[in-house]
């Protein structure tokens, strides 16, 4: 810890114009061990044979929790000043990515 954090308790994080992009992901896939959660992030197009994995973050369990609580209070937050976000009743995980009709 640099001489700045420990005078005020803040971190100093950079974001690079490479990250600050992001990475549009419309599937996350999660796994677990004892030691560690695996989420995988995937943009799924339709008609394509295949989706790659975009992104995997590898989060502690202790960490995994704290996300899902922040995650929560934000979704709460968003639909007190947004409006309900609505979900389809079964959020179907596409297993088959090849094209399903003909021209």
């Amino acid at each position: 810890m640099n001489e700045e954090q420990k005078k005020d308790g803040q971190l100093n994080i950079e974001l690079d114009e490479k990250v600050a992009e992001g990475t549009y992901s419309n599937l996350a896939i999660i796994n677990h061990s004892v030691s560690e959660f695996i989420v995988d992030f995937i943009n799924v197009m339709p008609g394509t044979p295949k989706a790659k994995v975009k992104s995997r973050i590898i989060l502690t369990p202790e960490h995994a929790k704290r996300l899902t609580k922040a995650l929560a209070e934000n979704i709460k937050r968003f639909e007190a000043a947004n409006g309900k976000i609505n979900e389809p009743e079964e959020t179907p995980i596409p297993m088959n990515f090849g094209p399903t009709g003909q021209a």
